[in-house]
């Protein structure tokens, strides 16, 4: 999808997934506050808000009034869940191109 497609609640949503994902931010990290999400993303806060809310609806955050929000356990565990998978099914994926390569090259020296 290109940015322009994109709508700026939904850039700081995966912008925060790929943190997540990447192991950038953990369990208990603080995002940056409102204010400055919206600096950094030359959005208005109604639109952090936005982003926020999707955000704790997906169980990726929990907020604390007064002190901001931060990344869930659940998020932490479930992101390395899916590289665990993603990481298994690529080795699955390998072992089958090697066994067909082994065939082909069995079939090249009879």
């Amino acid at each position: 999808m290109r940015d322009e497609a994109v709508q700026p609640y939904q850039r700081i949503v995966q912008d925060v997934r790929d943190n997540i994902r990447s192991g950038r931010w953990t369990a208990g990290t603080k995002l940056p506050s409102t204010r400055e999400l919206a600096e950094e993303y030359r959005v208005a806060a109604g639109t952090v808000q936005r982003a926020l809310t999707e955000l704790r609806a997906a169980g990726l955050i929990y907020s604390h009034q007064g002190r901001g929000s931060f990344i869930t356990e659940t998020a932490s565990e479930s992101s390395k869940d899916s590289t665990d998978r993603a990481l298994r099914a690529l080795e699955a994926q390998v072992a089958d191109l090697a066994a067909r390569l082994d065939r082909i090259e069995k079939g090249r020296r009879d």
